[in-house]
């Protein structure tokens, strides 16, 4: 496909190599982060170049993106002083990775919508290792049309990009995603602590459930590791637990009963108060074997 002139806002953990994928792709990315020493890494790896604001980074831009930390980041990236709306181009595409509410991707579409641009929110799964090897679950709320023109772009870094509604939809979807997660780790700690005090090889039973009914992404990638003890790979407890805040408000706004979402997010901060809030989201296991 042509080039796209986009800006990246946010080189964390998921956004440097996301950018990383729209360089490989051919697009001509700007990046800001707040970090400029990240910045300058990431343009000394894949070219393309850095500015010093959101604003600038977004100048002349016909897409922009960014991967930042929650609700508060999001506002200050975009309307802040010198945010990406003070530099985007009337009819320009504000795409945002961020995991935050649905709430303020509605007020960045109204936002954006009084200054002649267009916003989808667009929450991402997958992980670093997702983000890394460009296959992303992209999951995105906006107008049909806008979303045709960014669904190209947004490629470059996805293995699935779906449009599920109106603005807010993505936040939402990736709620969804974040409540069977939580769900699922809880019971494959509990599982996997089980098979250890019975005096099962844990390993050997993971071998053969992950061929049946049991079968499940978390456990093939994450059950030995858990066995062993090793909390190093991807998607961290703290930033599991403010996702679940986010849900978990949600759901009194929609009546949804999350119960035991509301018990795993108390074991999170269980978790986070051992020392454990960088670890993966797999120790969970660690409050049974440890505890």
């Amino acid at each position: 496909m042509s080039s796209t002139k986009t800006a990246f806002i946010g080189l964390g953990v998921m956004g440097y190599h996301m950018a990383g994928h729209l360089a490989k792709a051919g697009h001509d990315v700007t990046v800001y982060n707040r970090t400029g020493a990240k910045a300058e890494a990431w343009v000394k790896e894949f070219g393309g170049a850095r500015a010093d604001t959101p604003g600038k980074a977004a100048d002349g831009a016909e897409m922009v993106f960014s991967c930042v930390g929650n609700d508060d980041d999001v506002r200050s990236v975009m309307l802040g002083n010198d945010g990406t709306f003070s530099g985007m181009k009337s009819g320009a595409i504000m795409i945002d990775n961020t995991t935050a509410s649905a709430e303020v991707a509605r007020e960045m579409d109204a936002a954006a919508r009084e200054k002649g641009l267009h916003f989808l929110d667009a929450p991402v799964s997958g992980g670093e290792a997702g983000a890394q090897n460009g296959v992303l679950t992209v999951m995105v709320g906006g107008d049909q049309e806008v979303f045709n023109k960014a669904q190209p772009v947004m490629d470059a870094y996805a293995k699935a990009v779906t449009l599920l509604g109106p603005v807010g939809s993505g936040q939402l979807a990736k709620m969804v995603n974040q409540i069977c997660i939580a769900g699922l780790v809880q019971g494959l700690s509990e599982g996997l602590n089980f098979a250890m005090k019975a005096g099962l090889d844990a390993k050997q039973v993971v071998d053969v459930i992950s061929k049946g009914a049991a079968q499940s992404w978390q456990m093939e990638n994450r059950g030995y590791t858990m066995i062993d003890d090793k909390f190093e790979f991807g998607f961290a407890v703290d930033w599991m637990r403010k996702d679940l805040t986010i849900g978990l408000a949600e759901s009194k706004k929609n009546g949804a009963k999350l119960p035991i979402t509301e018990i795993v997010k108390g074991y999170y901060d269980e978790v986070s108060e051992m020392g454990g809030g960088r670890w993966d989201t797999s120790s969970l296991i660690r409050r049974l074997t440890k505890g």
